[in-house]
């Protein structure tokens, strides 16, 4: 491992990032309606993705960032298949400043997971007798910006009380 320190103010880290592990966390794939849902496939069905991001700190400088990714099929009378994906990561993150990290993990981390997760849920729609679900790639600057003005929100239209 390099020296954090080169090229850095004196006395001053630089930021270093490293992933020491990833792993299927949840994985379910359903097809409910085999062997007819992929027999007579006139039209493709309506696919509908939500993904979610979250972390938590495992330790001083790591941390787990869990990327889950869900896809639906068709609706609920026709549904064709729905998967749902939970991939994490352990991350270790040193020299940042604080208030940087939260953001750093809700958007460098899903962005380092994302390929592969992407590959598992291709796979596993694949294997359950569908073409390969390729997910486009996701903005997940856009995402965390979402998720924090809903968050806020949230937090400005609760009433407080005394």
């Amino acid at each position: 491992m390099t020296d954090a320190t080169a090229g850095a103010p004196e006395g001053q880290a630089q930021p270093s990032v490293r992933v020491l592990a990833q792993y299927v966390k949840d994985l379910s794939f359903e097809n409910p309606r085999a062997p007819a849902s992929l027999q007579n496939r006139e039209a493709n069905p309506q696919i509908n993705i939500s993904v979610n991001v979250a972390a938590k700190s495992l330790a001083e400088t790591d941390y787990e960032v869990t990327l889950t990714l869900e896809a639906k099929a068709g609706d609920d009378e026709n549904l064709a298949f729905q998967t749902e994906l939970q991939y994490a990561g352990v991350i270790r993150v040193a020299g940042m400043k604080p208030e940087h990290v939260q953001p750093f993990l809700l958007i460098e981390g899903p962005r380092l997971l994302f390929p592969f997760a992407r590959q598992i849920v291709a796979e596993a729609v694949r294997n359950g007798g569908f073409p390969p679900l390729m997910i486009d790639p996701i903005d997940f600057v856009a995402l965390y910006r979402r998720n924090l003005e809903r968050a806020q929100q949230q937090q400005n239209a609760t009433p407080v009380t005394n």
